[in-house]
């Protein structure tokens, strides 16, 4: 418990410092607009200079509801406020790319922060898949470009050794990448690892990680072990697995067929949706990213974050320790190594 609360006595108060404040309108605070309405509430995205509205869209979903759907949910998002979009070469694969190509860039590329990652172990694919990723996507350049699922300490040498962060910096210094970055939901040794490796460089800019209260509850933990490297070196911060890849509900395939309720447990008996979100939000993280496969989903997941209230350290510490007793529990969090 005590190593569980200095982790959270060193995020306090760094939440605040990557709020975006609104805009003075007549002399009042109001929301930022584009031409499609209202934004949902903007963060900073590390040190990038951008800030990045505080939910996105996950593109492991669009790439395998119906054609329908996934058209639904990406305007539903848009409408909702969204402007942050996430895919993959390797969701489909590529059939995520290739609807936000139908879908999202040729109406909307210019309100979109679009980003896209590539499995590369070495730099020859890692072009390979830039060049796919931009046909695909019908688009010139990337808003981001990530290093996607790094697995170990050996997956990271690997592809530093082999020169895909070099190529990472290439695309970026060509104009067909902004910022670059990596992800990983496996190893958070890995995570901690890679950081702690280029932190003397310094050219990565975001990094994209579980965070959930399960997560924090166990001592190989993302928000523990990676998460104060990561805002220590600035990076923007991008929180995937906050459901745990729906693995949080009793009942994933039906939950999965219709609109959850909010008052639906996520845990049952323990933690409720709305708590796990905002737990997420009260953390130092850029962008959540979600993942939905109806319009409906997308909507929900809008609404509370438009209704968010940020939780304080005796709240989140709460919140762990409903769900300590279950950290090691493999099905919960299913795709990660607990080591």
């Amino acid at each position: 418990m005590h190593e569980r609360r200095n982790f959270l006595m060193k995020l306090a108060g760094l939440t605040a410092g990557i709020l975006v404040p609104f805009p003075m309108i007549k002399g009042m605070p109001g929301p930022v607009r584009d031409r499609l309405g209202e934004l949902l509430p903007l963060r900073k995205l590390g040190k990038t200079g951008v800030a990045v509205t505080m939910l996105g869209l996950g593109g492991y979903h669009i790439g395998w509801t119906t054609e329908t759907d996934a058209e639904g949910t990406i305007e539903a998002a848009l409408e909702g406020g969204i402007r942050f979009f996430d895919t993959a070469e390797a969701y489909g694969p590529h059939i995520s790319e290739e609807r936000y190509g139908k879908f999202l860039t040729p109406k909307y590329r210019d309100v979109a922060f679009l980003m896209t990652k590539t499995l590369a172990k070495d730099a020859k694919t890692a072009k390979k898949h830039l060049e796919g990723s931009l046909k695909r996507l019908k688009t010139d350049f990337l808003d981001l470009w990530q290093a996607h699922a790094i697995a170990s300490k050996e997956d990271a040498d690997t592809r530093l050794n082999e020169g895909v962060f070099d190529y990472l910096m290439e695309a970026k210094a060509s104009g067909k990448v902004r910022h670059i970055g990596f992800t990983g939901h496996t190893n958070a040794g890995a995570h901690a690892y890679l950081l702690e490796k280029l932190k003397k460089e310094g050219y990565l800019e975001t990094v994209q990680m579980p965070v959930n209260p399960v997560d924090a509850a166990h001592g190989v933990s993302f928000i523990k072990q990676a998460l104060p490297l990561a805002v220590e070196q600035e990076y923007g911060i991008l929180a995937m697995k906050t459901l745990a890849g729906g693995q949080f509900f009793a009942q994933k395939m039906e939950l999965e067929k219709k609109l959850w309720e909010t008052d639906d447990p996520v845990i049952p008996g323990r933690i409720s949706l709305t708590e796990v979100l905002n737990f997420v939000w009260s953390l130092p993280v850029s962008v959540l990213i979600t993942g939905a496969s109806t319009p409906g989903m997308i909507r929900e997941k809008v609404r509370l974050a438009r209704e968010h209230m940020s939780l304080d350290k005796k709240r989140q510490q709460q919140l762990i320790e409903k769900v300590a007793d279950i950290s090691r529990q493999e099905k919960v969090e299913y795709y990660r190594n607990r080591g």
